[in-house]
């Protein structure tokens, strides 16, 4: 089964194809402008090309359903749809999480910390089993400060994603890790989908929404009574 991931949630723009469980070609860039809009289907393209197949072949798409920008999201989500509506294929929705930690498993941590940063000292975080991957504390919004995780100050504990630099500056956790250049990739999420597939747990196309976990939050223009 030829599956396309895409995982536009981050500053990393990233799209991978799959034979099942085999890796055919992954394009991603991760940049500080959050290239999505510019980049997402240049990178289909290529990433097509480099699998030596065509759109036609794609039997599945696979979408990093959030949190993360929203921006990046709608992106990701509207084109995922418009795949899938046009190949008549099913659309399978992973938490982008889920990508961020699957480098770190089995690598002798007792806990994995997805941070995403959000604004100011906030992040979107989840804690999953650092072997098994099991998630153990679902994904919410987090306001960091000197007490932020002190459960697993005793924890073999690695912090991953762009939010771990400012957590490493504030978390009382000497002995645990950070490696903040880590980011929702699409080449991460093909073992989540495939079990997602072996169940049929596909998404409905007319009504998936990314996972935002909060609101969108614009600027509010001031009315004239207002200033």
């Amino acid at each position: 089964m030829k599956i396309l991931y895409l995982e536009t949630s981050s500053k990393n723009c990233s799209v991978a194809i799959s034979d099942n469980d085999k890796m055919l070609c992954v394009t991603e860039e991760i940049s500080e402008n959050y290239k999505q809009s510019e980049s997402l289907h240049i990178f289909v393209e290529w990433a097509l090309e480099g699998a030596g197949i065509s759109m036609k072949d794609i039997e599945a798409v696979s979408l990093g359903k959030g949190p993360g920008s929203y921006t990046g999201l709608r992106i990701g989500a509207s084109s995922a749809k418009g795949f899938c509506y046009g190949l008549k294929v099913p659309l399978i929705a992973v938490n982008s999480m889920e990508s961020m930690i699957e480098p770190f498993l089995n690598q002798n941590y007792d806990y994995i910390i997805p941070l995403i940063d959000a604004r100011r000292m906030e992040v979107y975080t989840a804690v999953y089993d650092g072997n098994t991957g099991e998630e153990i504390s679902e994904t919410v919004a987090k306001i960091l400060d000197e007490t932020s995780f002190a459960e697993y100050k005793n924890k073999k504990v690695v912090f991953v994603g762009d939010g771990a630099k400012k957590a490493e500056e504030i978390l009382q956790l000497p002995d645990a890790a950070f490696h903040n250049e880590v980011y929702p990739s699409a080449k991460y999420l093909v073992k989540k989908t495939l079990e997602k597939i072996a169940h049929r747990d596909f998404e409905d196309v007319a009504y998936f929404e990314p996972f935002y976990l909060k609101d969108f939050h614009g600027v509010k223009k001031k009315n004239k009574s207002e200033e």
